[in-house]
């Protein structure tokens, strides 16, 4: 067993959601630990968020679970993290709160300057942000006709 901290197409309800890529998997169901943030900066590729970790910055919301190890394999492919391979996620270890008690998680921020010309993500919340980005693009569309 161990921690993941996630924050954005992993988050329960979005479209990588841990919880249903275990049971795709046949992985025990990951215990939700506690909502938390990390310090960071939070971009917007498109279709998923891109974490951008500093020490002192901004915080970037998202869950805490608790994991079996088979599940692991599976999180590095949705993220395309692959041993000997510099893609665009990286997987890492961060020291992560939840009701005052440390968790050692692993997360998969973005890799440095990736972020370069993205738009941040004030609020540092992925599934705030995309609904609320979704439904102006609904909007927008049905203004418009596009």
């Amino acid at each position: 067993m161990q921690y993941v901290f996630v924050y954005g197409t992993l988050r329960a309800g979005e479209i990588n959601d841990i919880g249903r890529a275990a049971a795709r998997h046949g992985i025990a169901e990951p215990r939700f630990i506690g909502a938390a943030a990390v310090s960071g900066q939070l971009y917007d590729f498109g279709n998923y968020p891109g974490l951008v970790p500093y020490e002192v910055a901004a915080s970037v919301r998202g869950d805490v679970y608790q994991i079996d190890s088979a599940l692991v394999p599976v999180l590095d492919e949705i993220e395309e993290v692959y041993p000997g391979v510099e893609g665009l996620f990286r997987a890492r270890q961060a020291m992560v709160a939840v009701d005052g008690r440390e968790y050692a998680c692993l997360f998969y921020p973005v890799a440095p300057g990736a972020a370069a010309g993205r738009l941040r993500i004030e609020s540092g919340d992925w599934v705030e942000y995309r609904i609320a980005r979704d439904a102006l693009a609904s909007v927008e569309e049905r203004k418009y006709g596009s």
